[in-house]
């Protein structure tokens, strides 16, 4: 199997590296994160420029038609930067949504928006009740003539405070874990009705709570079938698990080799801290798993566009089981080489740890994975 890349995704890999590499130290990060959206909406608009928002939609749509493997280009270099912008929020979940879901009328009017970076959009769907479930939507959507009034709670939306839009994941029949009576609802932020509470979580990133009381809404803003979206849903959540394996595997490797420079430059009892084999030993340990880690990011790149609902899982918790099993290794190692020097705010490493960790709890840890994987019968089939 060929994993080389091709000629245009090289071009992207180089620009969007070199984007990050002027512009997004570690300085210029802390910088972005005390912005009020705790992000920089001039870098949000140089991703626009660059076509970065564009990366997952057809060419017709004013995208560039790329796949799963650009869009791992886009996240690994992100993870590598420690980037606080809304990109999977709003490209990979939101964007994820419109293309599998909204008519072609809906894209036409929404897209562009998105694409040109004026619009930012945030997935409302996590409840506190259902931990990891997707199936399990309290929130609920009344018909009301040929419209629906939505009415809930939902938790831990990622960059649901500085969203212009969200898309909300709401009950119109059955009860609260039936795997039917699901829709999709775009809705504007700022509606009559709408309330969210924005927080920083521990990665530097932001979420909020978002309450919707007799949230009214139209027909027009109806995704695909109002009783059916859970496919589309999780869908887009394991499209988003692989995006989010490429931006670990990123941090990672950036973690590793800001531990083996300071292994040869970290001095004691006159020598370089490196060359204590025990180290290197610690050292070389993170590199398997780090590499362990990218070859299961890799399938899960290759099977997130898999129609195969069945297989597309079992390989996308797989990958989900490993990165956070090497994120665990890799950063431990990198905190505990660099001793007390790793775990202060004004260094980056334990900053990608912390990324790295939050990377294993969203869309389900590492042990609901496995689990997942068992009761599929395993990573590879009878």
């Amino acid at each position: 199997m060929d994993f080389d890349l091709s000629e245009e995704q090289s071009l992207l890999k180089d620009s969007v590296e070199r984007l990050l590499a002027d512009r997004y130290d570690f300085e210029a990060r802390k910088r972005h994160g005390r912005h009020p959206e705790g992000f920089s909406p001039e870098m949000w608009r140089s991703y626009a420029e660059q076509g970065l928002l564009a990366v997952p939609f057809a060419e017709e749509e004013g995208g560039i038609g790329g796949g799963p493997v650009e869009t791992m280009i886009v996240m690994e270099a992100f993870g590598g930067a420690l980037v606080l912008e809304p990109y999977l929020a709003t490209v990979v979940l939101a964007g994820g949504l419109l293309r599998h879901a909204a008519s072609a009328a809906q894209r036409a009017e929404w897209l562009p928006g998105l694409i040109g970076g004026e619009t930012r959009y945030a997935f409302a769907h996590h409840e506190r009740q259902a931990r990891y479930d997707l199936h399990d939507v309290g929130v609920s959507a009344r018909q009301d003539g040929t419209g629906f009034v939505l009415e809930g709670e939902k938790s831990l939306v990622l960059h649901g405070d500085s969203a212009d839009r969200l898309i909300v994941s709401a009950r119109t029949a059955g009860a609260r874990r039936d795997r039917g009576g699901i829709g999709l609802f775009v809705i504007d932020a700022n509606a009559e009705g709408v309330s969210r509470r924005g927080y920083p979580t521990q990665d530097g990133q932001r979420a909020a709570e978002i309450s919707l009381s007799s949230v009214r809404v139209g027909p027009e803003a109806v995704l695909g079938s109002p009783e059916d979206a859970l496919p589309a849903i999780e869908r887009v959540t394991d499209e988003a698990i692989a995006a989010l394996c490429a931006e670990a595997v990123g941090a990672m490797d950036r973690m590793q080799r800001l531990t083996v420079e300071y292994l040869k430059t970290r001095k004691q009892f006159g020598t370089p801290i490196g060359s204590f084999q025990v180290l290197q030993h610690r050292a070389a340990d993170m590199f398997i798993a780090l590499e362990q880690a990218r070859s299961m990011a890799f399938l899960a790149t290759m099977m997130a566009g898999e129609e195969d609902a069945q297989e597309r899982a079992r390989s996308i918790s797989g990958a989900k089981v490993q990165i956070g099993r090497s994120g665990r290794i890799v950063g431990q190692g990198a905190v505990q080489l660099h001793g007390g020097v790793g775990v202060t705010m004004e260094y980056s490493v334990g900053h990608y740890f912390k990324r790295v960790t939050m990377i294993d709890a969203l869309f389900g840890d590492a042990d609901h994975h496995l689990a997942r994987v068992a009761r599929m019968g395993g990573l590879i089939a009878a």
